[in-house]
């Protein structure tokens, strides 16, 4: 059964970066397509970006530019580079398994917050 960690998350000013990183046990992911979510408080989880396992990869209008996704088979993560952040990027950050086996499994998050 796959368990997926995220890591990463932390404090930064508007404009900074960060990458997060999601990754994998307990089997190989390379098969599968991957999801980035997030959550702010009071708000519903929306989806990121993702990647599917050929690497095409597909992003919400309001990261579009400024976040990519990319995967490291050789080290079973998936990673979500993070630039130009905005306060509004403040959420608790997710990574699921969107397509083929263990399809649903989620990690516990890693909290990104970005100040004014």
């Amino acid at each position: 059964q796959v368990q997926l960690v995220e890591s990463g998350g932390g404090l930064v000013q508007a404009g900074g970066s960060l990458r997060l990183s999601c990754a994998a046990s307990g089997r190989s992911i390379s098969s599968n397509g991957i999801g980035w979510y997030r959550q702010a408080p009071g708000k519903q989880r929306e989806s990121v970006a993702s990647i599917t396992s050929d690497g095409f990869t597909n992003y919400a209008g309001s990261v579009k530019g400024r976040f990519t996704i990319s995967r490291e088979n050789a080290k079973n993560t998936v990673y979500l580079h993070m630039s130009s952040l905005k306060p509004e990027d403040t959420a608790v950050y997710s990574c699921t398994i969107i397509r083929g086996p263990g399809f649903g499994s989620w990690g516990q998050g890693t909290q990104v917050t970005v100040s004014s």
